[in-house]
């Protein structure tokens, strides 16, 4: 950026003055909120992030600086819950990403399981040099949890991750929705939590994100 372009000094302290008046604001609109989903939260809310995203812009542009916070975008939020106010039943949906970064190291992990198992020869022998196989022994012998802190012994590198907390009327009945496990209504969803790389690296990626407070 070209320095006729950037920002005066006045330019961005004025925007650090906006943040400060828009933290009053949301402080206020959540004293007098008049209930869970309080619009006016909301709007503050998102007016909160919109001063903050400026005012970093502001200071990078002129003295090449960073805000030590980060605010989720308006466009990333979620909409305003519309769910139980007491819920009766909840849904956890979890999903997380890896990349297999060593296969021989997943390939050995999964043909040692096999191997283990004498009541299925055929296990052992479908194993190979089929990845598909071996994922499929691994996380048939090891609860998601489990394979999330070893991941590095299975020769997986993690991505990001997220978690949401999904608002129940009642608990379906069994076998209901098997058939289509990952489907939610964004507007029942109480909490999420989002891990990543791009929230702050030297917290080596694993920053807990709110988005629903």
């Amino acid at each position: 950026m070209s320095d006729a372009a950037q920002p005066t000094a006045a330019e961005v302290r004025a925007a650090a003055e906006a943040v400060k008046a828009a933290l009053d604001r949301h402080l206020a609109a959540v004293e007098n909120r008049t209930g869970e989903d309080d619009p006016a939260v909301y709007e503050a809310f998102n007016s909160l992030a919109m001063a903050a995203e400026a005012y970093d812009e502001h200071l990078y542009d002129r003295y090449d600086e960073v805000t030590p916070f980060e605010i989720p975008g308006v466009d990333d939020a979620l909409p305003p819950y519309a769910g139980p106010e007491n819920p009766n039943a909840l849904s956890v949906l979890i999903r997380r990403d890896y990349a297999v970064v060593e296969p021989q190291r997943l390939l050995s992990q999964a043909q040692r399981l096999a191997d283990l198992d004498a009541g299925d020869p055929e296990r052992a022998q479908a194993v190979g040099a089929s990845l598909h196989a071996a994922l499929g022994v691994l996380f048939g012998e090891y609860e998601p949890d489990e394979i999330a802190s070893r991941h590095k012994e299975f020769g997986l590198e993690e991505g990001d991750s997220t978690l949401w907390v999904s608002a129940a009327d009642e608990l379906a009945e069994p076998g209901e929705w098997l058939s289509a496990p990952f489907e939610a209504d964004t507007q029942r969803v109480v909490c999420r939590f989002d891990v990543s790389s791009v929230f702050d690296e030297d917290d080596l990626g694993e920053e807990l994100d709110e988005v629903r407070r």
